[in-house]
């Protein structure tokens, strides 16, 4: 058996209780307190593998963790996140457990198993004296919320990096994510005038008419065919059935498969103009996330690691997925960016979330086997 792999399979109790420890510190993105508390164990956890860890203060959210392994030439970054959608109170109904091959609990999927996978996987590099490049380590708290206070230090990290491995949960099967939409989401507003909707329904103008109409178009922009999703999610206006309505607001979110579509349809959006007299219109939001598109970087990446799966007895599988990650942000500054390195399972953000537990060893010697090939190929 591989080496990496031997060690791998030798740490699956530990691997599994990491993944169990992390995923009972419930840490919702919005609540502090708790984000930190995990946040904590991970950074004590990262500092006995011998990592030099770095704690990056927020005050509107959980603090980030940074850690530090080093090696030859420039480094490769492995990111991810520890922030998760559950509400503390969630394990009274929700449990962590080990059924079936599985280790369920909220969390265990996305994305507390990839955190155990990324230390196991230096762990083994550590143990075995794999070769591998410098590995900086950036665990976010606020990835489920948009990851507006860690964008920039993604994106500082990602520049210095020769490339970025995202520990995000894989596709079905194993499948890595050689790309992903970006996402988009914009608040339209329509402004109308007041009046009494049976006196003088004349002298109004109808935000809510105006806001029907406009969603009619902007249905329009959606093209499945070519991966291009736009979805009036909320929508809300008027105040009583008897008044003309003279406020209407649709949030809709939007995804695209390149950066082009991105552009088209940010335009499409700031173009919108009114269609009936009386009415305006306002347009916020736009693109949160970047498309991962894959790249000719991205597709050498995926090469690297499928060769190091074959090394184990793997076949590896690529595929693409509309859900954005952090990754997103990387690619787009033209760093090659490979996801989905983290678990197989499935149920992200459901209550059916699970792991499949005999799968973690070879997730992470997969990902030391990747870091090693990468040492060879600066």
């Amino acid at each position: 058996m591989d080496p990496l792999l031997s060690y791998c399979e030798a740490q699956l109790p530990q691997l599994v209780e990491t993944t169990e420890s992390l995923a009972r510190l419930e840490s919702p993105s919005t609540d502090k307190t708790a984000v930190d508390r995990c946040g904590h164990e991970l950074a004590s956890r990262l500092t006995r593998l011998g990592a030099r860890v770095e704690t990056l203060p927020q005050h509107a959210c959980g603090d980030h963790i940074r850690a530090e392994v080093g090696g030859d030439g420039r480094p490769v970054l492995l990111l991810g996140h520890f922030d998760t959608v559950w509400p503390i109170g969630t394990l009274a109904r929700m449990p962590v457990a080990r059924r079936e091959g599985r280790l369920q609990g909220p969390g265990t999927f996305d994305m507390k198993a990839g955190l155990a996978i990324a230390m196991t996987a230096l762990d083994a590099l550590r143990a075995t004296g794999t070769a591998h490049p410098p590995v900086v380590m950036l665990w976010t708290s606020d990835e489920e919320i948009g990851s507006r206070t860690s964008r920039d230090a993604i994106e500082a990290e990602a520049r210095r990096a020769r490339a970025v491995l995202v520990l995000e949960p894989s596709l079905p099967g194993g499948a890595l994510k050689t790309s992903r939409k970006g996402c988009g989401e914009f608040e339209l507003t329509a402004h109308g005038i007041a009046a009494h909707a049976g006196l003088d329904p004349g002298r109004g103008a109808s935000a809510i008419h105006e806001l029907a109409a406009q969603i009619a178009a902007i249905e329009r922009l959606q093209d499945l065919s070519r991966g291009i999703s736009v979805n009036v999610g909320v929508i809300t206006g008027g105040t009583r059935p008897n008044v003309v309505a003279d406020e209407a607001h649709a949030v809709i979110d939007v995804r695209v498969p390149t950066s082009a579509d991105g552009h088209r349809i940010d335009a499409a959006f700031r173009a919108l103009q009114p269609l009936r007299p009386g009415t305006r219109l306002t347009v916020k939001g736009g693109f949160e996330r970047p498309p991962l598109e894959r790249t000719p970087g991205v597709a050498r990446l995926f090469d690297l690691a499928r060769d190091a799966a074959s090394s184990m007895g793997r076949d590896l599988t690529e595929g693409a997925t509309g859900g954005g990650s952090d990754g997103n942000f990387t690619a787009a500054l033209g760093v090659p960016t490979l996801d989905g390195l983290g678990p197989i399972g499935d149920g992200a953000h459901a209550h059916h979330e699970h792991v499949v537990v005999s799968e973690l060893p070879w997730r992470a010697a997969l990902v030391a086997a990747l870091l090693n090939r990468m040492q060879a190929v600066e």
